[in-house]
């Protein structure tokens, strides 16, 4: 369903694509149309996160006959995709680098949606770029900061301030200059499943970013993962990126 989906959102952004799927839906032909962008909303598959379908319409959003602006709704962090926290945070940046950014450019939550029911909301606009600058980057450079974002929804708050505390226990060993943001966020915004989660960054002196990130377990599936455990893993993690 989530492949339909896809299917369906890529068929929204285009004009005079032509897509046929047999009855088994084991083959699919596909002829692609116009990019034409606009104001659009998509509702995505529960079984995948936003930043499945947003990983592909940050590549063709530059490229659309009008600007785009879009609505997503779905789950905005799970454990198999990139959540739009971490997107937000690398693959902006990146985009800026080939010149395309000003004020059309933007991630914005509305609202955060774990699985299994999701309720997420996100914004992505992206303005429309007729060439894009050349870029030379190869050298990482060395970290200067580390930034990231704690959150937590319908269960306690206090659940971001401990995954922070025990993150910035491995953390500070490292370098002093950290900075994670708490979000809690309650009532409609919300989404419809508790959950909690991490997302840390790590840039450099040259404009790189590196990150890592981890979600809890959906509700009523695996075993219950303590907020202190899940700061230090996601920690870890990013020093694993750090590393390598």
């Amino acid at each position: 369903d989530f492949e339909a989906s896809f299917i369906r959102l890529i068929d929204k952004v285009t004009n005079g694509s032509r897509i046929e799927i047999n009855q088994t839906g084991t083959s699919l032909y596909y002829q692609p149309g116009l990019l034409y962008g606009g104001s659009l909303e998509h509702d995505c598959s529960p079984s995948r996160s936003i930043g499945y379908y947003l990983e592909s319409l940050l590549c063709l959003a530059p490229f659309m006959k009008h600007p785009l602006k879009i609505v997503l709704r779905g789950v905005t962090n799970d454990q198999v995709d990139p959540s739009v926290d971490v997107l937000k945070a690398t693959a902006l940046p990146l985009l800026k680098k080939f010149g395309i950014d000003g004020e059309g450019l933007e991630i914005k939550i509305s609202r955060r949606g774990m699985r299994p029911k999701g309720g997420g909301e996100i914004l992505f606009a992206c303005p429309v770029r007729k060439v894009l600058q050349p870029v030379q980057f190869t050298d990482p450079g060395k970290i200067k900061r580390i930034r990231g974002t704690s959150y937590s929804v319908r269960v306690s708050p206090q659940m971001t301030n401990r995954m922070v505390e025990s993150a910035r226990s491995i953390l500070n060993k490292f370098l002093p200059d950290i900075y994670v943001y708490t979000d809690y966020m309650k009532g409609i915004s919300s989404g419809k499943s508790p959950g909690f989660g991490m997302c840390l960054t790590a840039e450099t002196i040259n404009g790189t970013i590196l990150s890592a990130e981890l979600a809890s377990n959906p509700q009523g599936q695996g075993a219950a993962v303590l907020p202190e455990e899940l700061g230090q893993n996601c920690a870890k993690l990013l020093l694993e990126e750090v590393y390598r």
